[in-house]
C-alpha cells in the first residue's frame, strides 16, 4: 500500500510537468486512491454507547492476568503482579482478597475451567521481565472457587506467562514458563498436566536458557 501510494504521486509530478500550468491533473482512479478515499467503517451501534471505566480493585497493582466465567456476568478474577487474587461475584462492585494466606504475590497467569468454574487455576510469578519483578513459585489449583488453595508444582518456574485449561476436562492443563528471569534452569518451556497437576509433562523445550511465555 504504502509503495503503490508512492508510485502514483511520481507518475502524478511527471504529468504535472508535462502539461501547461493552469491545466489541472485529475488521477484515474485506482486501489491506491479508492482506498485512500474510503470512508471509515461505521461504528458497530451495539458497542457504540460502551465507554471504559475502572472497576478496581482499587490499589490492586499492576495486572497482567484476569477472567469472568462464561454465562455468569457477575463473577471475575483479577490477578496481580504483586497483590495475589482478588475475587468479585457483584459485577466487579467490591473485590475480595483470595491469596493473603499463599506464600507468593505474584500472579503470571490464571484460568478458570470451562466445564467446572469453581475450579480455577493460577501460574505464579510474571513473565514482563522488568527491574523489580518478584518470583512464583509454581501452579496453584482451586476446588472451591479460590476459598482454599494448593501448590500443583512446577515450583522451580519462577515465572509463568501463560496457563489454560481444557474447555471440557478440568484435570487437563498447559502452561507456558519462561522459567528464572535472569538466568538458565531447566524447569522451563510448555507443560503439560493430565490429572489436575499431580505429574506434569515438559511438552516443549529447547534448553535451559529459552523459555515459553505464551500458548493458545
Amino acid at each position: 500500500m504504502f509503495l503503490c501510494a508512492i508510485g502514483l504521486r511520481f507518475a502524478q509530478s511527471k504529468t504535472e510537468r508535462e502539461r501547461k500550468p493552469t491545466e489541472q491533473v485529475s488521477p484515474a482512479p485506482n486501489a491506491a486512491t479508492q482506498n485512500i478515499a474510503a470512508p471509515a467503517k461505521k461504528e458497530d451501534p451495539v458497542f457504540k454507547g460502551l465507554k471504559y471505566r475502572p472497576i478496581g480493585p482499587f490499589r490492586g497493582g499492576r495486572s497482567l492476568t484476569a477472567s469472568g466465567i462464561p454465562g455468569d456476568l457477575n463473577t471475575y478474577y483479577f490477578g496481580s503482579t504483586g497483590g495475589g487474587v482478588w475475587k468479585s461475584t457483584d459485577g466487579a462492585m467490591t473485590w475480595t482478597s483470595l491469596f493473603d494466606k499463599e506464600a507468593v504475590g505474584s500472579i503470571g497467569s490464571l484460568a478458570v475451567s470451562p466445564s467446572e468454574p469453581n475450579i480455577v487455576y493460577v501460574g505464579t510469578g510474571e513473565a514482563c521481565i522488568r527491574g523489580n519483578i518478584s518470583h512464583g513459585d509454581g501452579v496453584y489449583r482451586t476446588l472451591d472457587g479460590g476459598k482454599t488453595w494448593k501448590n500443583v508444582g512446577l515450583r522451580d518456574t519462577r515465572a509463568i506467562g501463560k496457563l489454560i485449561v481444557h474447555p471440557r476436562n478440568p484435570d487437563i492443563v498447559y502452561v507456558a514458563a519462561l522459567g528464572h528471569p535472569f538466568g538458565p534452569n531447566a524447569e522451563r518451556g510448555i507443560f503439560r498436566t493430565v490429572d489436575g497437576g499431580k505429574t506434569w509433562e515438559k511438552v516443549l523445550y529447547k534448553d535451559e536458557n529459552t523459555g515459553g511465555i505464551d500458548i493458545a
